[in-house]
């Protein structure tokens, strides 16, 4: 049975988190990456259909592959980020569902409707990149998540095979907080929600 987290871990994931553009020099390891994605990949998606392909730009070479990529306003503070990763998604998903959701002919759910792959491809990759976040936020590192570049670009550069697409960029490493802007408002709960 799950147990109600402490305080400083509702911190670290949620309240006390923030989005960095700052970073300290401090490397990280190709474990911690691996680590990373062991907790991301138990994300839930449609059908186990698992669509996000992740690309940990860290080298000198990949880093200046991504460089041109990048709107002027996020060059600098990724170019400094330890990794960037980016969330990408297998528009070709559906042919690896006879592995991940084996008890039923789920390929034939997507084979040939273009917009069922699209969607689920878009939501899933989506959510798998948001548990990313917070796998990364628990093993301590900072992240900050950004839209803000060339999305063909990027494809070209990284994915010239053509099936898998670029969803959103994540710098990973850790912060400098002491470059954070002021926390942004958020909506309270009236503002945005009901309960019926």
């Amino acid at each position: 049975m799950s147990t109600h987290l402490n305080q400083a871990a509702l911190e670290q994931l949620f309240t006390n988190a923030r989005t960095h553009n700052d970073w300290q020099e401090r490397p990280v390891s190709e474990a911690t990456l691996k680590q990373l994605f062991d907790l991301t990949k138990m994300a839930p998606t449609s059908a186990n259909c698992s669509p996000a392909r992740l690309v940990f730009v860290q080298s000198p070479e990949a880093k200046a592959k991504l460089k041109p990529c990048l709107s002027e306003g996020n060059r600098d503070k990724t170019m400094h980020a330890p990794v960037t990763v980016i969330v990408a998604m297998d528009m070709h998903f559906y042919e690896h569902l006879p592995r991940l959701f084996p008890h039923t002919d789920a390929r034939s759910w997507f084979e040939g409707n273009d917009a069922a792959i699209q969607a689920t491809a878009a939501r899933n990759s989506t959510l798998q990149g948001a548990y990313l976040i917070l796998a990364a936020r628990a093993l301590g590192l900072d992240c900050g998540p950004m839209s803000g570049f060339d999305n063909a670009a990027v494809d070209a550069a990284f994915f010239p095979e053509g099936h898998i697409k670029s969803n959103f960029l994540i710098n990973l490493g850790y912060g400098d907080a002491s470059k954070l802007f002021p926390r942004s408002p958020r909506f309270d709960f009236d503002d945005v929600c009901q309960i019926l």
